[in-house]
Formats: C-alpha cells, structure tokens, sequence
C-alpha cells in the first residue's frame, strides 16, 4: 500500500512555515476538510496518502475524503486499504457526473469543516501543511486562500521535466492577474460554497478559474500563501505536455460556450490567428522561472515546446468546437 517514491525525491520534512507566521490558539482551530478527487492513478493516490496520514495535526480535527471519479483499475481498493487502517480517511465514488470539478463537488458534499483544502492525486504535502491550513484561517479573515506549489521530478531531471517545472503553475500570478488559485492548492471556506455555489461540473479543465472569477467579482477576501508549500511531480514526456494542452485548450472553449458574456466567443478566440503563432521573447521570459540563467541550447528548446504547445492548446478549442465533450449532465 505504501510508496516512498515522492519522498525519496523531495525533502517534504515542512510545509514552510513557522509558529510565528500563524500565531493562532489551538482553540481557535478549525476543523479541515481534505478533498482529494482521483482517477486511475493507484501510485498517485498511494503517494498523496502517504503524505496526509503523517500529518501533526489531530486526526480529531481532521478528515480526508478522496472521491474516486470512475476508475477502472485497483484505485479504489488502494483508497479502501487506507481507509481501513486511517480513521480520518474515507472513500467517496463519484458515480453521477464524470470530471474532477464534479468530484470535487462530491467531496464538498460528503465532508463537513469550515474549512475545505483541495489536492491532488499525486500530489504530496509535509507533515505540518494541515496544521498550516487551519492555523492560516484562524489568523486571518481569508474566505479563498491559494497554497504554493512547488514541482520536481522523482528521477534525474530530463529537458522535459525542466521545462515543466520552470514553466507551470505560477501560483501567485495566477492570484495577481488572473483572479483564480489552481484546484490543486486551493484552500476555501465552506460559507463561501454556501453563498456562492460550487465548482461548475460542466466544465472539464478551467473550472477553478471561472470559481476564482465568480469569488473576486463577488469581493470576497483573497489570500496567498506561499508558506503553506505543497509539492507536485513534473510532466516528463513531450506527449504529456501536449495531452494536457489540449485539454487546456477543450476547457477554454468550454468556458466560452457557457460564460459567453465573460469569456468571448468560443468561435472567434478558437479562430483568433495569434493563437497559431510562436510565443513572443518577452513572454518567455516572462512564464519561464529563471528565464536568464539558462542556456541557448535550452532556450531554443524551450521556445519551440511554448509553441507546440501553445498549438495544442489551440488544436483543443478547435476539437472542442467540432466534437462538443459532454457537459450537461446533472451534477447531483
């Protein structure tokens, strides 16, 4: 059941913080919920486990539900294991609407806290990151708050994976410019889902972003923290890139074709002839961490994967266009 492959990688010992960043009583602490959505992906979930059940605070005032969104293989009964051994741990399935905003709505549902924290599959944390989480509430009036994300690769770093771990998850600009934190670090209070809604299951891939839209203009308070730091393997095959930029590019058409007013049509940007053109200098350096210190040979190579990706993601809002994924089931 257990996997030391993430820890063996990472030096996870902490979530980054201090007592000093949030001086919070331990009566003032609130009950966290963990939601973790997963699919296929036994190693993953295995890791991410791993990581949350040799966590400081009390199993008392925590728990962590993993909602498994159809899985086909042996994660389920990985999830069960832990489940069995770990008292704060339980099994959702997600047999209702397929996609991990409708497991995450799952899981929002099936728990319980003031507090709910978003991760992912594969992702791990150090042992303090749920204590970190309800002493961050506690300390301030943040109603949406956005961990930080740290990448890195679980065997010797190739070109691929150092493009990926340079060029993704930028999570504080994404808060600054953007108005959203990803669903993988994201952290919320419960009274905002009450008042606000939850994720919107119809879309596959941005629906955390058309969330973050919904909280901002609504006025709430926004936090980033980038003590509270969680860690997230690398992509390390050009084929995985390109998957995931075409499932970018499917969910920027279905954000379109359902929050026209907002986002445009999903037409004329699925037509717009930038999109199908190399990735200016400036905005290279601009999405790539240090940017400055890499060579030519690595700048070269990392300008043409911005591009073929960029074309993936263009290739997905045109695939979407053509054969529209399936969204409008009920999320019940």
């Amino acid at each position: 059941m257990s996997t030391d492959r993430a820890f063996s990688t990472v030096n996870a010992a902490t979530s980054g913080w201090s007592s000093e960043d949030f001086p919070a009583p331990e009566s003032e602490l609130p009950f966290v919920s963990v939601v973790v959505p997963v699919y296929n992906d036994p190693a993953g979930i295995s890791a991410t486990l791993d990581s949350l059940v040799r966590q400081s605070y009390s199993s008392t005032r925590h728990e962590v539900v993993v909602v498994d969104d159809g899985s086909t293989d042996r994660t389920p009964s990985v999830v069960q294991e832990y489940s069995e051994t770990f008292e704060a741990i339980e099994l959702v399935i997600e047999d209702g609407t397929q996609g991990s905003y409708a497991a995450r709505n799952r899981g929002i549902r099936a728990t319980s806290g003031p507090v709910v924290a978003f991760i992912d599959a594969d992702m791990i944390v150090g042992p303090r990151w749920i204590e970190g989480v309800a002493r961050a509430m506690a300390a301030s009036n943040a109603e949406y708050l956005a961990c930080d994300v740290e990448l890195f690769s679980q065997e010797e770093e190739g070109i691929i994976a150092k493009y990926n771990r340079l060029n993704d998850l930028h999570v504080e600009r994404f808060i600054q410019e953007q108005m959203f934190a990803p669903s993988c670090c994201l952290v919320v209070r419960r009274t905002v889902f009450e008042e606000l809604g939850l994720f919107d299951p119809r879309v596959r891939l941005g629906g955390d972003f058309e969330f973050g839209n919904r909280v901002h203009d609504d006025g709430r308070q926004v936090e980033y923290r980038p003590e509270l730091r969680m860690y997230h393997p690398t992509r390390t095959s050009l084929a995985a890139l390109l998957r995931k930029a075409v499932r970018v590019g499917r969910g920027k058409t279905q954000l379109r074709r359902h929050y026209p007013d907002r986002y445009g049509s999903p037409l004329v940007y699925a037509l717009n002839p930038l999109a199908f053109l190399p990735p200016a200098p400036g905005f290279l350096k601009r999405s790539i961490r240090e940017w400055s210190t890499l060579s030519v040979s690595e700048k070269l190579i990392f300008a043409l994967l911005s591009y073929l990706t960029a074309l993936a993601t263009a290739y997905g809002q045109l695939r979407e266009i053509a054969d529209p994924t399936d969204t409008n089931a009920v999320d019940a």
